[in-house]
């Protein structure tokens, strides 16, 4: 996988590589805005096949105080936008990996970064579920609001997972869930749409049975992301013919079967959503269907448009 990578983007280790304010629907039925912040950080150990985050990641360890850094960046950058943070419900602290790991996130820094997001409602955080353990329960203390760790699924299909390189098994993150519900910390999952080694036949009924699994396991939230190329490795097996990007109808599918749990949260991840239409004149209606669906968790009336037909 790594010789068939290209060259990672150039970062300032002293600053997020991104970061946008966001509406969701919270919990409780509310539409909420937050701020997502991606922290700038040493490169997840996986390296899963599929994943193409590795591309803003650094090779080395951030120093002491970076982190912190980044966050009060963001938050200067959001007060200004939004002209107050107490607008803010939730902060998303995305890393490319996982927030509970040492080499990514300094333990060192958890309290500042605590203190740092007092006034959120709510703190979501990503983690492999290998790493849900003694330091994510310490820093669910320290925190004044509501975690909630986000767990990657990816897929429930046994061959796909096993050649995903994500050394998880079904267990493993059954296990990470049965921790967090002890212990009252909220569990999202990430579910992959078509990921490679899933039959593109049946890859919309992998991905709904991923995110029953996912509400078995005591998730209040689940997001689906339409797996793409762009990492080398994927780029690889398409042009071999052993993958294929889903559709926009494909993820329309699936969002259409899935929304409506009152207990359970489905959200379509809709960044660089044209990639996955092939028709330029209903892409930005549907997006908004989609959309207004990540919010109501209501089914809508599908978008009629010639290429449909």
């Amino acid at each position: 996988m790594l010789r068939q990578r290209g060259k990672k983007n150039a970062l300032n280790p002293n600053r997020p590589y991104g970061w946008f304010l966001e509406k969701e629907r919270s919990a409780d039925g509310r539409i909420v805005d937050g701020l997502t912040v991606f922290l700038t950080n040493k490169e997840c150990p996986w390296r899963c096949l599929m994943c193409d985050l590795w591309q803003n990641t650094l090779d080395e360890i951030v120093t002491s105080g970076a982190i912190i850094e980044q966050i009060d960046f963001a938050l200067e950058q959001a007060e200004k936008e939004m002209g107050s943070l107490a607008k803010l419900h939730q902060i998303k602290l995305y890393n490319a990996g996982s927030f509970f790991d040492e080499k990514a996130i300094p333990s060192t820094e958890d309290n500042d970064i605590a203190k740092r997001i007092a006034k959120f409602d709510r703190v979501i955080v990503e983690c492999h579920p290998s790493l849900v353990g003694k330091r994510c329960l310490q820093f669910n203390d320290a925190i004044s609001g509501k975690l909630e760790v986000a767990l990657g699924l990816e897929t429930i299909h046994p061959e796909a997972l096993a050649k995903l390189n994500k050394q998880v098994s079904l267990e493993d993150f059954s296990n990470a869930a049965v921790m967090l519900k002890k212990n009252k910390i909220d569990l999202r999952s990430f579910v992959l749409l078509q990921p490679p080694f899933v039959p593109e036949t049946d890859s919309v009924e992998w991905a709904k049975r991923s995110v029953e699994f996912s509400f078995d396991c005591g998730a209040t939230a689940s997001c689906i992301i339409p797996t793409r190329t762009g990492n080398g490795a994927l780029d690889v097996l398409a042009e071999a013919g052993q993958f294929k990007e889903p559709t926009l109808d494909q993820l329309e599918t699936v969002m259409d079967a899935t929304v409506g749990n009152p207990s359970h949260r489905v959200f379509a991840d809709l960044w660089d959503l044209d990639r996955f239409s092939s028709c330029p004149l209903c892409l930005l209606s549907r997006k908004r269907r989609l959309e207004e669906q990540n919010h109501s968790q209501v089914v809508l009336g599908k978008i009629i448009c010639a290429c449909r037909h």
